[in-house]
């Protein structure tokens, strides 16, 4: 089984900006004007998910709350304080996350369509 997350948005360079440059994503692939939709796919090599980001003629209506959250797990210490430098590094800032455990075990962030991610180490 694989994992597609798909959300539509306004604007594709924001999003590019956030997840690839800020937080380390790769663009695996896009399409264009598949039946009014044009269409980005962010992630990892050889991962079996990916982020689906869609825009057309219609706006996106997003609703997100504190709680709407994709969390990233980075698997050492180092690798946590590495990406949480280049995330702020590129102008990105923490924000205090609704849920106590995200500020015991994580880093949240808001995306650029103002969804919140969460930088966290796997335990």
């Amino acid at each position: 089984m694989k994992l597609r997350v798909a959300r539509h948005t306004n604007d594709f360079a924001p999003l590019i900006e956030f997840y690839c440059d800020a937080v380390g994503l790769a663009q695996l692939g896009g399409f264009h004007d598949h039946d009014g939709y044009d269409g980005i796919f962010l992630g990892k090599d050889g991962a079996d998910w990916h982020l689906e980001y869609t825009k057309s003629g219609e706006a996106p209506n997003h609703h997100p709350d504190d709680d709407d959250l994709l969390v990233f797990y980075v698997e050492t210490g180092q690798e946590y304080t590495e990406l949480n430098q280049q995330i702020q590094t590129k102008g990105f800032h923490p924000v205090e996350p609704a849920n106590p455990y995200w500020k015991a075990n994580g880093m949240t962030y808001v995306d650029p369509d103002g969804f919140c991610i969460v930088i966290s180490i796997r335990k």
